[in-house]
Parts: structure tokens; sequence; C-alpha cells
């Protein structure tokens, strides 16, 4: 381990701001970041020697390889702490308008949806992380909900509860198990699980994700945010027999008056399931 990644893992040690989630994801970002550098010639860095150059040869890495502008965002927020805990708040600007980082466009009909691969999947060594990975594609749970989730609690037969210390925003919400398949994947849950969560014994919720990250990418499992995706684009086309304009269906303005009802209340139903509570979030997912 290097100087800069060892003192950039220190630097979370001692700073403990937000929840455990947030802290694991900081450190995973600083750590890559630290690894990006050095790959990019600085090799000499420690944690205080952050300067306006490395932030910009960062940005230039990120724009080259095609990174989505709300990861690029994510990540400036991580420098931007990194920044203020070596006493070099003002180095990095406020305003990301100041880098040429466009805003996060939310409305596309270009599909993000990803199908798990099976034969990737079967290459993971860890059951722990295939479980979690098919939970995400079989409910529509975010990373950290797929990996904190209790199955042996959360499941009630017909629906599945998630506590909101597993939730993106603390919410507390029940997802309806709809097919068999579903059923099935809870039982083999619970049998791995017995009563507790998908995190092994004696390891804590930032072990576990640090092995689900590299388990994932040992064998090409990328982005698996995409299996929200395909989530509420299957979701979708269940509830209203058409595919989503980002699944290649027709867009809202080619809706008649009866099929703008049926796509409304479709849309407020996958908003609800997926932890948003806001019918525009779900143009991310299905388009418009």
């Amino acid at each position: 381990m290097n100087d800069l990644i060892y003192g950039l893992r220190k630097l979370c040690d001692r700073n403990a701001d937000g929840s455990f989630a947030t802290r694991a994801n900081r450190q995973g970002m600083l750590t890559m970041m630290g690894t990006q550098l050095r790959e990019m010639g600085y090799h000499h860095m420690h944690v205080e020697s952050l300067k306006p150059k490395h932030v910009d040869a960062l940005l230039a890495k990120w724009n080259m390889e095609g990174v989505a502008v709300g990861t690029v965002k994510n990540r400036m927020s991580a420098l931007r702490w990194w920044a203020e805990k070596i006493g070099k708040p003002n180095m990095i600007a406020r305003q990301n308008n100041n880098y040429g980082i466009d805003k996060r466009v939310f409305v596309t009909n270009v599909s993000k949806a990803k199908v798990l691969d099976s034969d990737k999947l079967n290459c993971i060594t860890d059951p722990y992380t295939i479980v979690s990975l098919r939970l995400e594609a079989a409910f529509g749970l975010r990373r950290e909900e797929s990996i904190k989730i209790i199955p042996g609690w959360a499941d009630l037969g017909d629906v599945l509860r998630l506590k909101d210390s597993w939730t993106k925003g603390g919410k507390y919400r029940e997802i309806p198990i709809r097919t068999n398949a579903q059923k099935t994947l809870l039982q083999e849950a619970k049998q791995l699980a017995g009563t507790g969560s998908l995190i092994p014994k004696g390891m804590n919720y930032r072990d576990q994700l640090n092995r689900f990250r590299s388990q994932c990418a040992s064998v090409g499992i990328h982005r698996v945010h995409g299996l929200r995706h395909q989530y509420a684009q299957t979701l979708y086309f269940d509830l209203t027999g058409w595919q989503s304009p980002a699944a290649g269906g027709p867009s809202l303005k080619q809706l008649t008056a009866e099929q703008k009802v049926v796509d409304r209340n479709a849309r407020q139903t996958i908003s609800v399931e997926m932890g948003h509570h806001r019918i525009q979030i779900t143009s991310v997912y299905l388009g418009s």
C-alpha cells in the first residue's frame, strides 16, 4: 500500500462523517483516486499534498473515460471532503460548473438497464454477494439494501419489507412479492443468512461492501445499479402492457389519454416500490 492510499484510509478513520454507507463509499472513491493518481505518475504524494493540478488530472481522466456526470459530482464531493480535512477547503471551487461539469441529465430515453449475467454470476465465489446481486435484480434493491437485508425479517410472504436503517434517506418501504421465482430466491436467502443479514458473521457492512465490489470486479460485473433500471422497466411492462420509452416503447406524447392514466399509475407504483416517492424520478429508469 503506498503512502497516499494509507494516508487516505487513516484520514477516513479519523473523520467519521455521515452514515456507515456514506463513509464506506467515500473511502472507496478516495482509494480509487489515490490509485489513479499514482497510475498517472504522481508517485510521491501524501494525503496533505493534494493540489489543484491533481484535481485537474483526475477530471481530465474521468472526462476521457466518459464517466457519468452524476458519478463525477459524487467524486468531487469526496475530493472537497479530502481538501477540507487537510485544511485546504478553498483549494477546490465550490461550484462544479467552474470545472465544466454539466448539470446532471435526469430525463433520457437511453436505457441503462442491465440483466444479471448468469455466467459471470456463477464465477463469483462469495455466496453472500451472489444472493445480494440476485435480490437487486429480483426486487430492484439498492446495493446497500441488498447487503444489509435480513431475509428472515424482511419476508412476510406477500411483501418484502425494508427497514429504514437499510434504505437511502431512512425510509421504510414494502415491495410486493409477485412471483414464485421471488419466493424461491427469498427461501435461498433465508437459508444462507439464518436469522442474520447478508453480511457474514465476523464482518461489518464496510467489509462486505468491499468484498462485494471486489467479487463483482473480478468477474466483470459493473454498474450494478442497472439491475434496478431493468427491474423498473420490467415492472412497467407488467403494469401497463407496453414497453417504457427507455426500452423502446412509445413516448409519453404518443400515448392516448387513457394510456396516460395507466402510465401515471404505473409510475407512481414504481416510484413507491423503489423508495423514491417522487413520480418524476421514474423518468431516470423509464424515460419519457
